[in-house]
Formats: C-alpha cells, sequence, structure tokens
C-alpha cells in the first residue's frame, strides 16, 4: 500500500536557523517555529503520514539540524548543499548522526543573486556530483527561469529534477502564456518532475476557490501526467493562503477526475518514487 507523502514542506527554529525572509507584519500565521509535532498535526489533518522536509535557507548548519529530525514523520530531507564547492564532504556532515535520509539538494535559485546561476559551469560540476550520490535536485524557479531549467535539466539527463511550486505560475486571472509554454518545454524532459504545491502561499484567505487554479493545474497534468506529480502542501507557508486542509481539499477538487492509481501516485508514489524511498 502507498504511503500518503506530502511532498514539500518545512520546518524551522528561527532562533538556530533565521529565517529573515520572514515578515512578521505580512507573514504573521507563519512568524513563529514550527516543529515535527506540528508537523505530524498537520499531516493527519489533510489524510497523509509522512512529509519530505524543504530546506528554506541557503545555510549548511540548517540542513544538519534538519537531518536530525523525527523519522516517523518525516520521510525525507531536500537540504542545501553549495552546489560550487566540493559536494561530498558537505553531504557527510549533514548525513552525520542524521535520522532521516538525505533525498535531494535545493538551492534558492530564485532569489539567487546571479540570474543564470543554473548555468554556471562550477554549478554543474555540483549537480554532476549529485547525480553520483543518487540524489536530486529541487528547482525553485520563477516562470521566466524555467527554459534555464529546461536546459540545465538536458544538459543532466541522468540526474532527476523536481519542479517546485509548478514553476511559479502567475496569479489567477494573470496571463499564464509564457508560464505554460515554459512548463510545457520543461515537461518533456523525462528527467523532470513538478511539485502540485505553493500556489496559494501568496493568495489571501478566502480570496480565491479551486476553480480559480484550475486552468495552472490543468496544464501541469496535461504536461506532466500523474504519473511524475507530486502532491506538496508547502506548509507552512499554506497558512498565508487558507490553510493545508483548504489547499489539500482544492487540489482533490482539482484532480477529481483521475483513477484511484493516479491519485495515489500524486499523493505518494511519484514522491515515493523520484525520492527512492523504498
Amino acid at each position: 500500500m502507498t504511503v500518503g507523502i506530502d511532498a514539500h514542506v518545512h520546518l524551522w527554529n528561527r532562533a538556530l536557523d533565521p529565517q529573515d525572509w520572514i515578515d512578521p507584519a505580512t507573514m504573521t500565521p507563519i512568524a513563529r517555529d514550527f516543529g515535527a509535532a506540528e508537523l505530524g498535526a498537520m499531516l493527519a489533518s489533510t489524510g497523509l503520514e509522512r512529509g519530505i522536509v524543504v530546506q528554506s535557507s541557503n545555510s549548511l548548519a540548517e540542513s544538519v539540524r534538519l537531518a536530525r529530525l523525527d523519522p516517523s514523520v518525516v520521510a525525507g530531507l531536500v537540504c542545501w548543499v553549495d552546489l560550487t564547492a566540493e559536494v561530498g564532504p558537505q553531504l557527510d556532515r549533514i548525513r552525520r548522526d542524521a535520522t532521516v535520509p538525505v533525498v535531494g539538494v535545493r538551492h534558492l535559485v530564485h532569489i539567487d543573486p546571479d540570474p543564470e546561476w543554473m548555468l554556471r559551469d562550477d554549478v554543474g560540476r555540483g549537480l554532476a556530483a549529485l547525480e553520483s550520490e543518487g540524489l536530486c535536485f529541487d528547482l525553485v524557479v520563477r516562470e521566466w527561469q524555467l527554459p534555464q531549467a529546461a536546459a540545465v535539466s538536458a544538459r543532466h539527463e541522468g540526474l532527476r529534477f523536481v519542479l517546485d511550486h509548478l514553476g511559479g505560475p502567475p496569479a489567477p486571472g494573470g496571463d499564464g502564456r509564457e508560464w505554460a509554454a515554459g512548463l510545457r518545454e520543461l515537461a518533456r524532459r523525462p528527467n523532470v518532475a513538478a511539485k502540485v504545491s505553493g500556489l496559494v502561499s501568496g493568495l489571501a484567505p478566502g480570496s480565491w476557490r479551486a476553480e480559480d487554479l484550475a486552468d495552472r493545474v490543468t496544464i501541469a497534468l496535461d504536461a506532466f501526467g500523474p504519473d511524475r506529480l507530486l502532491y506538496g502542501s508547502d506548509w507552512p507557508l499554506a497558512e498565508l493562503g487558507g490553510g493545508a486542509v483548504a489547499w489539500r481539499s482544492a487540489v482533490d477538487t482539482l484532480l477529481a477526475g483521475l483513477s484511484e492509481a493516479e491519485h495515489r501516485r500524486v499523493f505518494g508514489g511519484s514522491a515515493a518514487e523520484v525520492y527512492c524511498l523504498f
């Protein structure tokens, strides 16, 4: 039986790992610490069993601490390492005394000062090292960076890539043509999967309905198919858009046409395969 997996959650202790991107004035619901016990409660409320914890800052120290979380609720960690430096020793440090497996790496590409960070030769060497380690690389990019992501995934055919938040489509009512073209081009790479996540974290609670997101999700489903889509709550950021339960309900509505087997893929099977959780 497939274990229900939330493929995108965050946990942080701000005293140990400052999250300077959190604005207490505009992000009040998440301007506090979140731990494994709260994660377990959130997962239970959305009918899932375990989550993939994803780094929140480009910090090796944060990744070391996240690797020591409760494995009963954390299935794996997408950590951060400096891909422009030697990757192996950094992974060794994270894995030392780890209680959960490192399943991937992510860099906050969408806010990196270098707009072409992904295309750098030193980053390419780091990505090659991830392939040797059998790890994934999570892509957190803006829509204008999708062509770069397609180019990088083509260069590294043996590396598994996971696109976070469907590549950041425009909010409901926005012009999604550029995003859709970029998403479809990226989806042509068989080594790329995508997370149905993060689509409401920037929307005010009560300002959206599932139907407002239907075109974005339909395009992603057509491009990737259910076998390469992963459900993610983006919790606790989901609290900014109405909460994890509301997001889970919306995704259920938007994917109501899937078969039971396809549903299991999106809500656990794809994550288990992509992140090698066997």
